[in-house]
């Protein structure tokens, strides 16, 4: 993951890391060939693959499914899904990475892998504190707080402190491990304000918001009680919103299936 996270991974070394994986290589050939990107030929070859989409979005969407197949073998408490995390995830990742590429944000190449673990201090409390994460669970049903504030009064700290613990034990880029620590507080965000540049954690803040309001949320309550909005997205993304959620739409369809 450490490798994949920095943004001058070889196009070699992502060649040879898809090509070692089967079950990853097929599912890569699968989006290449997908109405997504429309070859009139099938592409038949990791390395073509590679060749025609581009590091990057190789990189994202490798490093995506792998760690999604991760968390697919993890044991999870019940009332946990899965398939919300996983979709909520992946849909944060991918509006986040079309977003930074519009607009000015710092460190836009962490855009994705951002957005793709914002949450998984929710998994790691989840699988390793699970009689916590009860209580917690519990104490945000029968509120209006936020999923925060219930977890800093079960724990102490919260899941966005628990997510860039974790990014920093695997070794992500610092600016990642901040833009995860302060998505739901940007304002605290210590990284150096620019007027010409949006702060990371506020794109992932801005994205978090519009995926949840939009009824993708990894708990119900998320929709229903805290106050998520469209607008951060909006306002950040200005005229170029509409192209964005178009091609959102699209990636997000062609890629869903496989996380």
């Amino acid at each position: 993951m450490a490798s994949l996270a920095h943004e001058d991974v070889s196009f070699s070394a992502l060649s040879d890391l898809i090509e070692k994986d089967t079950v990853l290589a097929g599912n890569i050939l699968k989006v290449v060939n997908s109405a997504l990107y429309g070859r009139r030929g099938e592409i038949n070859s990791v390395r073509h693959a590679v060749a025609l989409l581009g590091v990057n979005k190789l990189r994202n969407t490798v490093l995506g499914m792998s760690i999604s197949r991760m968390w697919a073998r993890v044991k999870t408490p019940g009332g946990w899904s899965s398939k919300n995390f996983n979709m909520h995830s992946v849909a944060v990742a991918v509006l986040s990475d079309l977003l930074a590429q519009r607009t000015g944000v710092r460190y836009p190449e962490g855009a994705f892998i951002a957005g793709l673990l914002h949450d998984i201090g929710r998994l790691l409390i989840a699988i390793g504190i699970s009689e916590e994460y009860g209580e917690i669970m519990a104490l945000y049903a029968t509120n209006t707080r936020s999923l925060c504030d219930c977890e800093r009064e079960v724990l102490g700290f919260d899941h966005a402190e628990i997510s860039s613990l974790a990014l920093a034990a695997w070794n992500l880029p610092e600016p990642i491990q901040v833009a995860v620590r302060f998505h739901h507080q940007p304002d605290d965000d210590p990284t150096e304000a620019d007027n010409r540049v949006t702060k990371l954690s506020r794109v992932i803040y801005a994205v978090d918001n519009f995926v949840n309001h939009s009824g993708n949320f990894i708990q119900p309550k998320s929709a229903e009680f805290e106050e998520v909005s469209q607008e951060p997205f909006i306002s950040l993304a200005g005229d170029a919103a509409e192209p964005i959620l178009r091609d959102f739409e699209t990636e997000y369809e062609a890629i869903r299936k496989f996380f």
